[in-house]
């Protein structure tokens, strides 16, 4: 299926530094990646910059291998997280500096997705928006245990607190899934500026209704903008249509 990509980020109304980061350099859209950095202005800049370097140039040197899709991503993601390390040893300024990270991987005919933290993949089938990935934070696990609703995570005090992220030292696994795609299939890699202003149903709507891949990422940043902008919003569209023209 022939694919059309685009990536935008946006510092949002309140943070004077975009903490976010994102890739879609690959000239075959082979794989995508959406980081958001946490830990200051600094940490949380170089952060997602260092996970995205690392994930990119891994996937890059090693994408021919005979190495597994699975194995590939992980050892991406740990390879990211080593790094992180290390520069946290180097910089103690920036000792608590961590990110979420989200990557889809197009390979060997079964597209596979892995994440660590509440950056999320979603995606649009017809009018349904299914959300591919499960954050890993506080509010997440306690809905799953029932012991908070839907409703009541939107506006937790905690629906900021993660479970898992880049650059720490207690990361063993990567959570990576299989996915399905079909024609006129679309993703969406995002980093929660864009979840915590817009609910499911509005992003939905604004990934069914404008066909161009450009502007459909332009309308999702400035309607989380909109809604108060609060954080850095980044976003990846991917479309698979081969009557698509190219942006």
């Amino acid at each position: 299926m022939k694919r059309v990509f685009t990536g935008l980020s946006d510092p949002g109304l309140l943070r004077s530094v975009n903490q976010d980061d994102y890739h879609i350099d690959d000239p075959d859209g082979r794989f995508f990646i959406v980081a958001d950095g946490m830990g200051g202005h600094a940490g949380g800049q170089e952060a997602s910059r260092i996970a995205t370097q690392e994930i990119e140039n891994y996937l890059s040197c090693n994408w021919e291998s005979s190495e597994s899709s699975e194995s590939l991503l992980e050892n991406a993601f740990l390879k990211a997280n080593k790094a992180i390390l290390q520069d946290q040893a180097n910089h103690p300024e920036r000792a608590d500096m961590g990110t979420t990270a989200v990557v889809v991987i197009l390979r060997d005919q079964q597209p596979l997705c892995a994440h660590i933290g509440d950056s999320r993949l979603y995606r649009l089938r017809g009018a349904k928006l299914n959300q591919i990935t499960e954050d890993h934070t506080w509010v997440s696990r306690a809905m799953k245990l029932g012991d908070i609703t839907a409703d009541q995570a939107r506006v937790h005090p905690w629906r900021h607190v993660l479970s898992k992220c880049l650059g720490r030292e207690d990361l063993r696994q990567v959570d990576i899934q299989p996915f399905d795609l079909q024609p006129n299939d679309r993703l969406l890699l995002c980093s929660d500026g864009l979840t915590e202003e817009l609910s499911d149903h509005l992003i939905a709507s604004h990934l069914k209704s404008i066909r161009s891949c450009d502007r459909a990422a332009s309308a999702l940043v400035n309607a989380a903008k909109d809604n108060g902008g609060r954080d850095n919003i980044t976003v990846v569209i991917v479309a698979f249509d081969e009557s698509l023209p190219s942006d």
